[in-house]
């Protein structure tokens, strides 16, 4: 592996000789498709979560437009939606012609979707609520689901963020009518590519089974297993199938979670004991509606300094930083497809413009850390002394 630039990196796989044997179990097995390994890993997310159904898919984007799809989500129908998130988000609900409705944050120390602004977005042609559990913090639920209820609407909870963490002692993800997960290299459980979809309800279980694998009513390891000898197709599905070794790799990982979680715990509190004193920085999510997943890591910088330079500053310092995220509706795409603009959600675009995601993971030391906020302190120092001198007249 070439060397890394990055001396502290954002992220990294919490990766050892179990995974590997995992995987080489599934290649001596000479069974690479989804399988017996990708049903052992549903049944343990199913019960991990405590879900209904829960179908192994290629990728957290897929089985949003999985969730959407199941939902019956068409032409011309609304989706509310959070912009600060990843696009997958929107994008899976367009896959279906649906259009995606933007909706405002709390505010700065709560990075989820307000309640508030869904209710006042909800119009005759709304069919649907996404919510992003943004870096593992469970967003309000109860009055998500009340607004949901009342206006017969579909809730899907983007749980990209948030395996092992819940709301009111209910596994994120299955709260909603349908929950969708990420196995993404960066993710608390992670395949490298893969996702899940968890639904409580049967109807939408069946269909997803269906859309999943072309819409046919059989799969290779059905037939492989003599259970069946041919198939019929009575939906036009996808192939959104995961493969038996990332359902492998999902399964060793599984069983890290709780413990990797709490290690990322014990680094957030560490990361809070010193950026409390680092002026003008803000740490969001300081009461969290319930245990988080703590995916990331998010501070909001003072408003009078450059977060350009602050990245910058970072980066001489061979410390890796990210912006999680810029707001879909800025993006060029949804300003010309929706005729979307600044200043639409002002809450969302102030704290947009001051968020920076410093390093998280499991194996980041403590030591480590106190780097990091020592760096970014300096960082934040010099920037506002730049932006206290006046200029000569």
């Amino acid at each position: 592996m070439a060397e890394s630039i990055w001396r502290i990196p954002l992220a990294d796989i919490d990766i050892g000789e179990e995974e590997i044997e995992a995987v080489t179990e599934v290649l001596r097995s000479r069974w690479l498709t989804m399988g017996e390994k990708t049903q052992e890993f549903e049944a343990a997310m199913a019960a991990k979560l405590g879900a209904r159904h829960a179908f192994a898919v290629a990728n957290g984007t897929v089985a949003l437009h999985l969730a959407y799809a199941a939902l019956g989500l068409q032409p011309g129908d609304e989706v509310i939606v959070p912009s600060l998130t990843f696009v997958a988000t929107a994008n899976a609900a367009t896959y279906t012609g649906a259009v995606p409705v933007f909706a405002e944050i709390n505010g700065p120390q709560d990075l989820n979707i307000d309640p508030a602004d869904i209710a006042r977005k909800i119009t005759p042609r709304t069919r649907a609520i996404a919510l992003v559990h943004y870096g593992g913090f469970p967003a309000d639920m109860d009055p998500i689901m009340e607004l949901a209820r009342a206006h017969g609407l579909g809730v899907v909870e983007d749980a990209a963020h948030a395996p092992g963490a819940s709301y009111k002692g209910r596994a994120l993800g299955t709260i909603g009518d349908v929950g969708c997960f990420s196995f993404f290299s960066n993710k608390n459980l992670a395949v490298g590519e893969g996702g899940l979809v968890v639904t409580n309800r049967d109807d939408l279980a069946d269909k997803i089974r269906l859309m999943r694998s072309h819409g046919m009513t059989t799969l290779t390891w059905d037939r492989h297993k003599g259970h069946a000898s041919s198939y019929d197709v009575v939906a036009p599905g996808f192939n959104y199938r995961i493969d038996e070794v990332r359902s492998a790799l999902g399964l060793v990982q599984l069983g890290r979670l709780d413990e990797n979680n709490a290690r990322r715990k014990a680094l957030v509190e560490r990361y809070r004991e010193l950026l409390a004193g680092v002026p003008g920085v803000d740490v969001p999510f300081g009461h969290p509606l319930g245990p988080s997943s703590y995916h990331i890591m998010p501070v909001l910088l003072p408003e009078e300094v450059s977060r350009a330079d602050i990245i910058a500053s970072m980066k001489e310092n061979r410390i890796q930083t990210s912006i999680h995220y810029p707001p879909i509706h800025l993006f060029t795409y949804y300003r010309e497809r929706y005729g979307l603009r600044d200043g639409m959600l002002p809450v969302t675009e102030a704290v947009a413009a001051r968020e920076l995601t410093l390093p998280l993971y499991p194996a980041l030391g403590f030591d480590d850390v106190t780097q990091v906020a020592e760096a970014l302190g300096r960082a934040v120092t010099a920037g506002r002394q730049v932006d206290s001198v006046v200029p000569a007249v």
